[in-house]
């Protein structure tokens, strides 16, 4: 240990591996729709005060934050050898009270009171006011923090950027560097969940169902597949930075980038926006129909994200109508009419997939020994009703396909449509199968997702396609 006797810790950055402005907006957000207006207003009085809204109305689970455990070690090596610790932040005082609470290795805390914004040259003066010049270590990451190390008697950079770096090195203190930060370029990717776009795939079926496959209608078609991928990707971000807590609080999700601290909150803030502005630019030239549809997308899917997920049935049927507004999407971008046929068959196909999907985490939650899931309005000894709708839903898209075959629409565009007959069969299948692979707890959080993975699944796709292609080609 150093000779200074108090060693003082930033947050953001440093002790945790992400921004509690940032994360506190977005539970804000997630909690109520309106915080985002309410922060513009919070915001005219200073950022101070900006943090005391955001902290009032958020609930950010402190014991779940991604803390950096080397810095943690690191402090509580100094307290083991004789030294004070302080967490010191910008973060608003309230949050900062309860981290360092749940921690318990800090001596104090002080943090910003909604007047005054506890970063760079303000928390200098405050740190030299209360420590004395050269009698603290300062343990920081960011730009901002050179006014504060220029005061300390010692550095200690946390995945600092090259620069700050050298500039640190440049005031000629004692410096220690801690580097933890892993690269971000694989967990960007995982954030925008490219495995996802598979289901837009989904655009495409009213082209093989109308057996249109022109250039110019498939150009169409990769041009929506594109334009819906990105604003899916912008979504999934979007998603994600709302469920932080409840992702947190998951065996698996918290594994997610911005959950588990890989990727930084305040990236995502940005990456968000930036993706569904980029899906709507793609979706010009498809024509303005296109991209209202695309809007809807969005306006559902955020809707869902912040309220409808929480509200029993109604989230499944957002979830079928999600699936089945990329159908209509292909058949919008590419001018092909959908059938009623069609529209009936996806609609109670993807609302028993939305069934399984609720399904397979009731069932995790059972197992987990746990009564309800976090942050929807499901209970346990809902699971005997979930299933029932996932296979009565899943049964009734097998009898709209029983009654298409016998439609003059089958006759016209197939010369043996009787072969059709075992594309039925393997759905029957494939439904009750799905039900009872969730049943017993073997299902991916995302049906679709199962699907594409399992091997019997992908056997039942090919079987499907061999049945359309030989009553087509006979």
């Amino acid at each position: 240990m150093p000779d200074q006797a108090v060693l003082v810790v930033d947050l953001d950055g440093t002790l945790v591996r992400s921004d509690m402005l940032h994360e506190s907006f977005w539970s804000a957000f997630g909690r109520n729709w309106r915080s985002p207006f309410q922060a513009m207003a919070a915001l005219m009085g200073g950022r101070a005060a900006l943090k005391r809204m955001l902290a009032e109305r958020s609930h950010v689970d402190v014991t779940t934050l991604p803390y950096d455990e080397v810095v943690l070690d690191h402090i509580r090596d100094w307290r083991a050898s004789g030294g004070r610790t302080a967490l010191v932040t910008a973060a608003d005082q309230a949050l900062a009270d309860r981290i360092s609470a749940h921690l318990g290795i800090f001596d104090e805390t002080h943090g910003s009171n909604g007047q005054t914004n506890l970063k760079g040259a303000a928390k200098a003066a405050f740190l030299t006011r209360h420590f004395g010049a050269g009698r603290f270590a300062y343990m920081g990451d960011h730009a901002a923090d050179l006014a504060v190390w220029a005061e300390a008697g010692a550095i200690i950079t946390v995945n600092a950027k090259p620069d700050v770096a050298r500039r640190a090195e440049a005031l000629g203190k004692p410096i220690e560097h801690i580097v933890t930060a892993q690269p971000m370029l694989r967990p960007f990717f995982k954030a925008l969940r490219p495995h996802q776009w598979l289901k837009n795939v989904l655009i495409f079926v009213p082209v093989l169902a109308a057996h249109r496959m022109d250039a110019p209608t498939l150009l169409q078609g990769f041009l929506a597949f594109a334009a819906f991928s990105m604003i899916a990707s912008g979504v999934y971000l979007l998603n994600d930075l709302l469920d932080l807590g409840p992702d947190r609080a998951h065996p698996r999700k918290r594994k997610r980038p911005f959950a588990s601290g890989a990727l930084p909150v305040a990236m995502g803030t940005f990456l968000a926006p930036a993706f569904l502005m980029g899906g709507l630019c793609l979706s010009i030239p498809l024509g303005w129909p296109f991209v209202t549809m695309m809007a809807c997308y969005f306006v559902l899917t955020t809707a869902y994200s912040l309220h409808l997920k929480r509200k029993i049935v109604i989230d499944i049927c957002v979830l079928a109508g999600l699936y089945t507004l990329r159908i209509v999407a292909g058949g919008v971008a590419t001018g092909i009419e959908i059938s009623v046929w069609l529209f009936a068959f996806a609609i109670f196909f993807f609302f028993a997939l939305a069934a399984v999907k609720r399904q397979a985490e009731l069932v995790d939650l059972a197992e987990r020994g746990k009564l309800d899931v976090v942050g929807r309005g499901y209970h346990v000894n809902d699971l005997p009703i979930i299933s029932m709708i996932a296979l009565g839903a899943g049964f009734v898209s097998v009898l709209v396909l029983a009654l298409y075959l016998n439609t003059p629409d089958v006759r016209e565009l197939y010369s043996q449509p009787a072969v059709l007959w075992g594309v039925f069969v393997i759905q029957l299948y494939w439904i009750t199968r799905i039900v009872l692979i969730t049943h017993r707890g073997q299902m991916h959080d995302d049906p679709v997702i199962y699907a594409v993975k399992d091997k019997v699944s992908r056997v039942c796709l090919l079987a499907s396609v061999g049945f359309i292609g030989v009553g087509a080609m006979l």
